[in-house]
């Protein structure tokens, strides 16, 4: 059977149609009698131009449009339907296009065909611009409730095009489309009407509903900007049967998302909406539920029950695409809680078999999530016997998991490194081989036991490799990794292979891995062998590989110290921050930035075991499904966990950096060595808002308070931070010494300013210390006078207590990465501490271990980051002080419903005092949440105590806002009376500067329940 069948109308006139051609046979409009035919054929053409992306010159629209605007003479349905359609088109182009206003009014009556209706009403609101909507408003809004879908929904979404240039007259169309999305009316979709009279569309059957679809989406978008008229809308048309359009039933679970990401007040209600609409009986609206919950931040185990449990029902249906859409959820789902998909296995399990290996490849990616380390083996075998039959990109999909499982169970590498070689010899496209490639590298990166073997296995594949960019990257790996093995000589002869058979491009690559196994050769032969197989390389026919060689044999007769720097150099640039700079340099729009070269010095410099570690972190927190459903409702947040962060920890340091190189008194610190994460000292709805950020220099220590002023028509000036640190456990002064605060000269309403205070560590750069820093904020408060917008001169000094901020030990520890904690353990054997705590408040341990991961700040080695038993679990971090210490520490956790996670945590450091800084039980504490043992305290002392200070606070606050006013109103009174002439006009002039303030504030208030709030105090000074 041949298909290679040509198109019909492949050979005529319509497909290559030229512009000026068209343009000289529109005058067949003007003919006498029109023939519909002729004219239909026309404006076929026209159509094809215009949707094949042609623009017509406005003279020639404008003519093109006016023509075509003398059809409506005639009476034909088809050609009616056409002329519509290429108005609509032209309407943006042409010009004076609202002259024909009056044709198109006379089929937008109520008695006029309905087919004409709708095309017509279309037209119109194309036509028109933002003068003239008021005079259709009573048109459309009769059309939005007209008993025909089709004129319903054609005004629906007319209006849609009108809300950018009326919105105000758009929105008063609310009641009328509240009725049409109310309303039953329903039909079997919408008629091109070619050729067909009306009666004939209104006899099909009714089915879609569709009006309610359009009136719903219509309604969003006039009380988008009111959360309160939202909620109520979704609660009100949620409602069992109350829409019976599945796609507008859609559209309110994606709304309904939406507010439970946005306000946390409202994701309890949204949530148990969106529980109830899993039974709804539309499959798509379940679907469309379910994985609303399952993409919701930070959803919990109990919230996500019921739809894994529909989603599991649907795992059985007969029909492929519904087991294809459950599957797919499940499998993305299972990529971060994998614990909750594992009751579905029974039933996944037996989808492994499936016909359609779509579906079965979700099968077994989602069974490699969710299970276990028994079970690794059984499903290694069954991946095997469909892996020909499937798509690269499917096998790309289950290469991502494999990849995910080696570094969740490094024991079980045997069996997935013999898989991954298997596979690479087989026939497959470069991403494929790319992503088996990077499996087998994150094994030699992670699982250090595999290292042997693996190279073994790359040195097999680049014999025969078709893809330059995966041989030259094997070729890089084989020069690093190749010298620290206990043989390294083998691989010497794959390198030299690729000199003789290979590219220029490999040549280059193996010339310089080959020179890595010369330089620190203690080996003499070795080092003989490889200055012959270099010297070879110096008759290449490419400069690069030469020039390569030529360096390279330099390099081997200089001291190893010299010659390390070049070929075995242990650090490297930050990527993400060079890629960034690199970035804004070549996009500069001043031509002075080209003046001077790139300053690579500003590009910070990590080690490859931090490197490693932020790489890997990735790699175990980032889903990396083949195939992704379309996603239009809202965004989950940091699903990825600390994928995300580490690229934003990059992003903000670099941003440090750079901010802090820009200050002349600290320019002379050098480079930071860490930042901290924000820590927010206020509240959100406080008057004014703080967050700190602690910089670690060599020998300073420098907290950066960022300040936003959210007063109105006030102005704080020389605004500053007095930080004072705590006193030791002995009462001794602490190791910190101020050296100077560079303060904030002026914050206006709702500006951010920055304040900078500036601490020496006395005892030396190896000391570490840690802190309580009591913070207050001074400035003095100026108003602005409402008559001339300045600042009143003088102003009154005023200061604002803020939270305490902590320097702990964690501030001194970047994590790293290591491939055997028992090595670092026992290298790290300065010093030891341990301590023993209570989580209450963790729900889990999962939940604890995620807290003590990010209070540390370490680095989870042996895939120790998994909890795999819900009862015990052992917690191995490894990190560096930022001087280069190594820190390892063991954290053994245990699990009882009545007592919540028992803890104990033992910390070996190499530097002295590192341990014990970084067990303190404050520390912890502080920095992961967790419930402080208060000797004799009960939480309702500790709210006294709060209420006390905070109306102590309130109370003072109140009273100089009090004298302010009175002084001001005394001034101004004096100065009435001494007035000459306008004595009443000042004083009321006084009266009314007085009491303007508590008028202002009544207007601003809040008025939905869902606004934030102005705090208390906030509010008293005001009055």
């Amino acid at each position: 059977m041949s298909y290679n069948k040509k198109d019909e109308d492949a050979e005529g006139g319509v497909v290559r149609v030229d512009r000026t051609a068209v343009f000289q046979e529109a005058r067949v409009f003007n003919s006498s009698p029109v023939s519909p035919r002729k004219c239909r054929i026309l404006l076929t053409k026209i159509a094809l131009l215009l949707f094949t992306g042609e623009k017509f010159p406005t003279n020639e629209a404008t003519s093109l449009f006016f023509g075509i605007s003398k059809l409506f003479q005639n009476k034909d349905a088809s050609l009616r339907q056409m002329v519509y359609l290429i108005i609509k088109e032209l309407a943006n182009t042409a010009e004076d296009v609202i002259m024909v206003t009056s044709s198109i009014m006379k089929d937008t009556a109520v008695g006029s065909d309905v087919l004409y209706r709708a095309n017509a009403i279309r037209a119109l609101c194309r036509i028109i611009d933002a003068t003239t909507v008021q005079a259709i408003e009573r048109l459309i809004k009769t059309a939005i409730v007209d008993k025909t879908p089709s004129v319903s929904s054609a005004a629906l979404v007319s209006s849609y095009h009108l809300l950018p240039i009326a919105r105000d007259v758009v929105r008063r169309w609310q009641s009328e489309t509240q009725e049409a999305a109310s309303s039953a009316k329903s039909s079997s979709g919408f008629s091109l009407g070619f050729g067909g009279s009306s009666s004939h569309n209104l006899a099909a059957s009714n089915t879609n509903y569709m009006t309610q679809y359009h009136a719903i989406g219509l309604l969003y978008q006039m009380r988008s900007h009111d959360r309160m008229a939202l909620v109520k809308m979704v609660q009100q048309y949620s409602a069992a049967g109350v829409v019976k359009s599945p796609a507008a039933m859609v559209m309110l679970v994606r709304l309904a998302a939406k507010l439970a990401e946005e306000d946390q007040g409202l994701r309890k209600p949204m949530m148990q909406l969106l529980d109830g609409l899993l039974r709804h009986k539309s499959e798509m609206v379940n679907f469309e539920a379910a994985k609303a919950i399952c993409d919701m931040r930070d959803v919990t185990d109990a919230e996500v029950v019921q739809a894994i449990h529909v989603l599991q029902l649907f795992l059985t249906s007969p029909r492929a695409v519904t087991k294809f859409a459950a599957i797919r959820i499940l499998h993305n789902f299972a990529s971060f809680k994998p614990d909750a998909v594992r009751s579905c296995n029974p039933d996944i399990e037996s989808l492994i078999s499936n016909s359609n290996r779509s579906i079965a490849t979700f099968a077994i990616t989602t069974l490699l999530k969710t299970g276990n380390e028994s079970s690794v083996d059984r499903l290694m075998k069954q991946i095997s016997g469909f892996m020909a039959d499937i798509t690269d990109e499917f096998k790309v999909t289950i290469v991502e998991a494999i990849r995910t499982l080696c570094l969740k169970f490094p024991s079980k590498q045997a069996g997935m490194l013999a898989f991954l070689s298997g596979i690479l010899r087989d026939e497959g496209g470069y991403e494929f081989k790319r992503s088996v490639v990077e499996s087998m590298f994150d094994l030699i990166k992670f699982v250090p036991e595999s290292k042997e073997d693996t190279l073994a296995h790359l040195c097999e594949f680049i014999e025969d490799c078709e893809f330059t960019k995966l041989a030259v990257r094997i070729l890089h790996l084989l020069g690093m990794e190749g010298p620290k093995t206990a043989q390294p000589t083998k691989y010497i002869r794959y390198i030299y292979n690729r000199v003789v058979l290979e590219n220029a491009i490999v040549r280059a690559a193996a010339v310089t891995a080959l020179a890595k196994f010369g330089v620190g050769q203690t080996d003499p032969e070795v080092k003989r062998s490889v200055h012959v197989l270099l010297t070879r390389c110096l008759d290449d026919t490419d400069d690069e590989v030469r020039d390569r060689a030529a360096l390279n044999l330099r390099l081997m007769t200089e001291p190893d110290e010299m010659a390390n720097k070049f070929i075995r150099n242990d650090s490297m640039f930050s990527l993400p921050v060079l890629e960034h700079q690199l970035v804004m340099y070549v996009t500069a729009e001043s031509l002075s930035t080209f003046a001077n070269p790139f300053d690579l010095s500003s590009v910070p410099i990590v080690t490859r075991e931090q490197s490693l570690a932020e790489d890997r972190t990735k790699k175990l927190t980032t889903a990396t499904p083949a195939l992704k459903a379309p996603s239009t409702g809202p965004k989950p947040a940091s699903r990825g966990g600390n994928a995300g962060a580490a690229a934003a920890a990059s992003a903000a340091a670099q941003k440090y950096a750079q901010q802090l190189q820009a200050v002349p008194e600290l320019a002379s610190y050098g480079g930071v060595l860490k930042s901290s994460a924000i820590v927010e000292l206020t509240e959100s709805e406080t008057e004014y808002v703080v967050s700190a950020v602690k910089h670690l220099f060599k020998e300073h220590v420098v907290l950066q308070f960022d300040i936003k002023n959210t007063l109105p028509d006030t102005i704080l000036a020389d605004v500053s931070v007095v930080a004072t640190p705590s006193e030791d456990e002995n009462g001794s002064a602490p190791a910190l010494a101020e050296d100077f605060i560079i303060p904030a000269p002026q914050l206006r309403t709702d500006e951010p300013g920055t304040v900078y205070v500036s601490f020496k560590r006395t005892e030396g750069d190896n000391s570490f210390v840690a802190a309580s820093f009591t913070n207050v904020l001074k400035f003095t408060s100026k108003e602005i006078d409402p008559t001339t917008g300045e600042p009143e001169e003088g102003g009154y000094e005023d200061e604002y207590q803020v939270e305490d901020l902590e320097l702990t030990g964690a501030d001194y520890v970047i994590p790293a990465f290591a491939g055997s904690f028992d090595v670092v353990w026992e290298q790290a054997n300065g010093e030891e501490a341990s301590e023993t705590l209570q989580l209450s408040n963790s729900k889990n341990i999962a939940d604890a271990t995620e807290s003590l991961i990010t209070a540390l700040s370490l680095q989870p080695l042996e895939g120790t980051e998994v909890v795999l038993t819900p009862s015990t679990h052992t917690l191995r971090l490894y990190g560096k002080t930022v001087s280069g210490g190594k820190v390892a520490a063991q954290v053994r956790m245990a699990f009882s419903a009545k007592s919540g996670v028992t803890m104990k945590i033992d910390v070996r450091a190499e530097e002295e005092g590192v341990a014990a800084l970084m067990s303190q039980r404050h520390d912890l504490v502080h920095n992961a949440g967790l419930p402080p043992k208060t000797d004799g305290q009960t939480d309702g002392q500790t709210d006294r105590q709060t209420d006390r200070q905070t109306d102590r606070q309130t109370d003072r606050q109140t009273d100089r806002q009090t004298d302010r006013q009175t002084d001001r109103q005394t001034k101004r009174q004096t100065t009435a009376t001494t007035a000459p002439a306008p004595v009443a006009t000042a004083t009321a002039t006084a009266t009314a500067l007085t009491t303007r303030r508590p008028a202002t504030q009544e207007t601003s208030s809040p008025t939905s329940p869902f606004a934030a709030p102005r705090s208390q105090r906030g509010i008293e000074r005001e009055m």
